[in-house]
């Protein structure tokens, strides 16, 4: 154990504890004895700014605060990669399964660093929170019982069912200015609203820092965004990312983090500000952050963490950006001009101020009628929102009226369900025809049983959540899902159409007079404190030697993993291709969630939905592809295990951004499972292209985009130049067609060294036990 720690650089104690500080504050209550390091961190930059010699942006000060090594890293944005040491990793239980199997496959005693377990994903929305999260604690049982005792075993703190969301929890009780966080979820970044670097991250990345590992993460590029002018009347925080989603597109902030700044800030809150970073996983970003002020002291202190909010301000300066900084990319917003938006369908970049949503549905063959509205979710769920929303269903009861759309709350976390019952929140939404859900993800992530309509019927939703994919929340395609504020969502329930703008519109009350709503007012925290309700927290052991991880061989939820086979030494050749995809890929796409969360801790079981939702480029069908064996079409899951049973080779051939969305790796592990060796594309997001180096795949782009359109589902492809794989020299393709022509193309890739040795390995895995041997 001792040579393989000083082989990875395992910090044997965490950094803060050593240190002689100001003053020791703890990151968290649940964890007095693991300190914030400012010092650390103020140290770091002052070595990088000397180095550098110019002005740092707030990014830069939180990330090159980090540095394993800042005397000698190289620091290039956009190029170099960098060696971070985060102060501490979360994970929801979707992808703690896998996170928490690969960390037992480590051969480690404990996790190295702070880490949190957040239960919150496998509570399916069906008939009410109460009632829906007794069914999940029964079906979920094995799961469940699995993650509690592997967190006790391993160190890990576990937030059990109905604890809330795993980001409003980082929010009210881990996340602080200046943190270097990852999650095992894309929306990690709404860490962002406390001035904390939050990134979302696979299971994978997840286990390297559990292990101690320096946490690898190409250089990022800064994107300012400069907000001036006030908030007011409609416009809410939401409509700044559905505006910035509008202007840089689903892909627009990819490789970068958006750093937002200026005179504007402060008319945001704190939560508001978590909302904005948020969503910004939707525009490609890697994170999204906010610099250090007065609301967001105020949060911390009515959160009760008043010691960080003291500390932070002894240590401002290292939590804003210095005069003068650049920013590679600059866009401002006057937020005194900005109107409310909707985004969709479909898509979250497609921006629409409301005021002419109504107007283009129409042209569009959208439909008009709202079937059902929801509010909260991740990004949406603060007291603010709940407050804002309630503002606006008092007046519609105030003249006799409910809901005439479907109308459901989903809390973000257990404090925040306490709290808005307390003060009357939660039944005013409630008389106004609404259902409460439990404090999980729920429909957000297509855990909601829709009874109100069939499959393939066209109908619209408007949500307050941060994803509109098509089917991702009710599985069904032909659901028009538009995302926007949750006072916008309220105004729609009650009027029922998209053509109702609430800034302009008139409602008729039941006495048959007309009102307009009046712009919704209230309080950004409670008056008195925050009600905690249940405790639902459960400490690990300081002793676990006692403590037993089971996994049944027979299990149909969790599965131990297998070590996945080397690289043979050669070059890959007469590749099959699986499927040409055409169009947006998401990890939605390629390893849905819905009904198919149950799996996540089985990966053969889940690779049975393996791109069942890929569009395919030869016939225009999801989920139908040649069997190049047999030329019989079918499931691309059956077409996988058939090419590794008979010891075929196979790629994927992508377009755009593949792999979008969510930070789910096992969008990574099936492909791996089944055979893949390759996912050939014209760009991919930043989390699913690092999941595949970290699973022994080879993520590889065109050279020239135009080549895509040279290769056809029926071709073979052998991939030349791995025995001299090096960073930065492309490889080479040969296309060959059935004709027996062939053609050579030139395939990018961004491999460095170390995730050369992955794939070597057979994996990221493979590797840290080799090192461990």
């Amino acid at each position: 154990m001792e040579t393989y720690s000083k082989a990875l650089g395992v910090r044997q104690y965490h950094v803060a504890s050593v240190l002689c500080q100001r003053a020791k504050v703890a990151m968290s209550h649940f964890e007095p004895n693991e300190y914030i390091h400012y010092d650390l961190l103020e140290k770091n930059i002052n070595i990088v700014r000397k180095r550098l010699n110019r002005p740092l942006t707030l990014s830069e000060k939180i990330v090159y605060g980090h540095l394993d090594d800042p005397a000698g890293q190289e620091i290039e944005r956009g190029k170099s990669y960098l060696r971070l040491r985060p102060d501490r990793v979360a994970m929801q239980d979707a992808t703690a399964q896998m996170a928490m199997l690969q960390f037992i496959s480590s051969g480690l005693p404990k996790v190295a660093v702070p880490s949190t377990i957040h239960c919150d994903h496998l509570i399916e929305a069906q008939l009410g929170g109460e009632k829906d999260l007794r069914r999940a604690k029964d079906i979920n049982q094995e799961v469940y019982n699995f993650l509690a005792t592997a967190g006790a075993k391993y160190g890990v703190g576990f937030w059990k069912p109905g604890s809330g969301i795993i980001h409003q929890i980082i929010l009210e009780n881990y996340a602080y200015p200046g943190v270097l966080l990852i999650g095992t979820d894309s929306h990690t970044p709404n860490g962002g609203g406390l001035g904390g670097i939050c990134i979302g991250v696979g299971g994978a990345d997840a286990v390297d820092v559990m292990a101690g590992i320096p946490w690898e993460l190409k250089c990022p590029k800064v994107i300012g965004v400069k907000l001036t002018g006030s908030l007011s009347g409609w416009t809410s925080p939401k409509d700044v990312i559905l505006k910035v989603a509008g202007i840089l597109t689903v892909k627009g902030g990819t490789g970068a983090i958006v750093e937002y700044h200026g005179p504007g800030v402060d008319s945001i809150s704190c939560t508001g500000m978590a909302t904005i970073c948020n969503m910004g996983a939707e525009i490609g970003a890697t994170t999204s952050v906010f610099p250090y002020n007065q609301r967001m002291k105020k949060y911390l202190s009515k959160t009760g963490r008043a010691d960080i909010a003291n500390l932070a301000d002894e240590f401002k300066d290292h939590l804003v950006p210095d005069p003068g900084c650049h920013y590679d990319q600059l866009i401002e917003v006057n937020l005194s001009e900005l109107k409310p938006h909707i985004n969709g369908p479909f898509t979250p970049d497609l921006a629409h101020p409301v005021a002419e949503v109504g107007k283009v549905a129409e042209k569009e063959g959208w439909p008009l009628d709202i079937r059902v509205g929801l509010i909260g979710s991740c990004t949406n769920s603060s007291y603010e929102d709940m407050g804002r929303s309630a503002a606006v269903a008092k007046q519609a009861l105030a003249h006799g009226l409910k809901c005439k759309s479907q109308f459901t709350i989903t809390p973000g976390s257990e404090q925040i369900r306490a709290t808005i019952e307390r003060d009357g929140y939660a039944q005013i939404l409630r008389d106004l025809g609404g259902i409460v859900l439990a404090n999980a993800c729920g429909p957000c992530i297509g855990q909601w049983d829709r009874k109100d309509i069939k499959k393939g019927e066209k109908n619209t939703i408007v949500t307050s959540y941060n994803r509109n994919f098509t089917g991702r929340n009710d599985a069904n395609p032909e659901t028009h899902a538009f995302v926007t504020s949750p006072e916008i969502v309220t105004a729609l329930a009650i009027a029922g159409t998209l053509k109702f703008n609430p800034e302009t519109d008139y409602l008729t009350g039941t006495d048959g007079k007309k009102f307009k709503l009046e712009a919704p007012d209230a309080d950004e925290l409670p008056k008195a404190e925050f009600d905690p309700g249940q405790d639902t927290y459960q400490h690990p052991p300081k002793d676990s030697s006692g403590q037993h991880v089971d996994v049944s061989p027979t299990s149909q939820r969790l599965q131990l993993l297998e070590p996945f086979d080397k690289w043979d030494g050669k070059d890959l050749e007469d590749l099959q291709i699986l499927i040409k995809v055409k169009g947006k890929c998401t990890t939605d796409h390629i390893s849905a969630a819905g009904p198919w969360l149950k799996f996540r801790g089985h990966l053969d079981n889940i690779s049975n939905n393996l791109l069942i939702g890929a569009i395919n480029i030869e016939n225009g069908k999801a989920n139908s592809v040649r069997n190049a064996v047999t030329q019989e079409f079918g499931p691309v899951p059956d077409t996988a295990r058939y090419y590794k049973k008979h010891g075929i080779r196979w790629v994927v051939i992508g377009d755009e951004n593949y792999g979008e969305g969510s930070s789910r790796e096992h969008a990574a592990l099936e492909p791996r499972h089944l055979g893949a060796r390759a996912i050939i594309t014209k760009s991919f997001a930043r989390i699913h292209e690092t999941n595949l180096k970290k699973q022994g795949l080879l993520p590889l782009t065109f050279a020239d985009p135009a080549d895509y359109n040279k290769i056809h589902p029926v071709d073979k492809l052998t991939i030349q130049g791995l025995k001299d794989f090096t960073p930065g020299k492309p490889l080479k393709c040969i296309i060959k067609h059935p004709n027996g022509t062939q053609e050579t193309i030139l395939l990018n890739h961004t491999f460095n060294e170390t995730q050369i040795e992955w794939f070597r390995a057979g994996s990221a895995l493979n590797r840290m036990k080799e090192l461990q041997q």
